[in-house]
């Protein structure tokens, strides 16, 4: 592969999202990425419907870019193999509980006796240290834990989840920038890295307003719906032909050229952000209205020409057909050269001058390249058909 990882080896010892969403960011970006799982059942994303083939569809995206080495973990001869992998790494990215690497003799102590200068990136519910680090967890409880869950809904009603679990999504691209910074500490200094990542922390680092205004005011925000307690007007609002538009004016220079596209020059005495605040339910009903009057195409023209930020409310089918998505590769199409069938997919994120991320390979099978790695690690023939006997791979 080439691309800025060329050359890094990562050993992705995790399961399910935000740390295999890890390592398929590293992979895009040239990095060799061997994904341990269990024999005979694979990452439990694997299973996730709707199933192809009896493997999930999203598995396309988790797994791409990876090579699949299935390992029992829980077989006494498996941490000895995975040690002999982690002498070959420069990464290991992991998210069992602590207790559980410690059980299987792989935690961060344990493979840098076989790699000195091993990076360790290790995300948990509650990260390694505290008094929760042992409790499990996943998205919808580092949500709620980090108090996303208490923002999402209206005032009247209860707490709910997002639309997708964004923690794993959120910690797992936090995770891979993560990995660069241990890299690039261990480049300076020679020495191994361990990153410790709560799968909360990130997310409650993203809510920038959420402990300084409690802590200012001693108040707690609530639900608000889709307002936001410091912009005026930021809401969803519903076209003539029955779609929804996001529109925030989150800059008074943003709010004028609405003013000028509403027409409604009686508007812009409300001209900071603070005034619009106070008139808040005015401005959404005036926004609401003129929102109301158009359809969705003529909006976005009259919109764009008075450049004022907007967007629709995409569904699926709307972003696969989107042309700006398509030109910029945010969705592509990927043929699977194994079983001839053809994928709309999540392309990489971003452009950059130095260089292209790529998705050359789908997702493996389950254990594709178990004999492949180990014998690239010198095992004989023998010994790999040893294992495989007793069941450690």
């Amino acid at each position: 592969m080439s691309g800025p990882l060329s050359g890094v080896r990562v050993l992705d010892l995790s399961t399910i999202l935000a740390g295999p969403l890890a390592t398929s960011l590293l992979g895009e970006f040239g990095a060799e990425v061997i994904k341990i799982e269990q024999p005979g059942t694979g990452d439990p994303a694997r299973g996730y419907p709707p199933l192809e083939d009896g493997v999930s569809a999203a598995w396309a995206v988790v797994g791409r870019n990876k090579s699949s080495v299935t390992v029992d973990l829980h077989h006494p001869d498996a941490a000895a193999l995975i040690g002999r992998l982690s002498a070959t790494t420069d990464v290991v990215v992991t998210n069992f509980r602590p207790a559980t690497l410690k059980r299987f003799s792989i935690d961060f102590q344990d493979l840098v006796a076989y790699r000195p200068d091993l990076v360790m990136v290790h995300v948990s519910a509650f990260g390694r240290t505290g008094p929760y680090a042992d409790r499990p967890g996943f998205a919808r409880v580092a949500e709620a834990f980090a108090g996303l869950t208490h923002r999402t809904g209206f005032p009247d009603g209860p707490p709910v989840f997002t639309g997708y679990p964004v923690a794993d999504g959120v910690t797992g691209i936090y995770a891979a920038f993560a990995t660069m910074l241990a890299l690039r500490q261990r480049d300076l200094t020679g020495e191994p890295q361990l990153a410790d990542i709560g799968l909360y922390e990130p997310l409650l680092r993203m809510m920038e307003d959420f402990v300084v205004d409690y802590g200012a005011t001693g108040q707690v925000r609530g639900r608000q719906g889709n307002e936001n307690p410091h912009i005026s007007p930021n809401n969803l609002y519903r076209t003539r032909d029955r779609r929804w538009l996001a529109l925030p004016a989150s800059t008074d220079q943003m709010w004028r050229r609405l003013v000028v596209a509403m027409n409604a020059s009686d508007l812009a005495a409300y001209d900071t952000m603070s005034a619009r605040i106070e008139h808040r339910a005015e401005i959404e009903n005036r926004v609401a209205a003129f929102v109301a009057a158009h359809d969705l195409g003529s909006l976005t023209k009259l919109l764009d020409e008075a450049g004022v930020a907007h967007g629709p409310v995409n569904t699926a089918a709307d972003i696969c057909a989107d042309p700006h998505i398509r030109a910029r590769g945010s969705v592509v199409e990927v043929s699977d050269e194994r079983d001839g069938r053809t994928r709309l997919v999540q392309g990489s994120a971003g452009k950059f001058s130095g260089f292209e991320q790529t998705v050359d390979r789908g997702a493996p099978r389950l254990g594709e390249h178990t004999r492949t790695v180990l014998r690239d690690l010198g095992l004989a023939p023998t010994t790999i058909d040893d294992l495989a006997d007793r069941s450690v791979i």
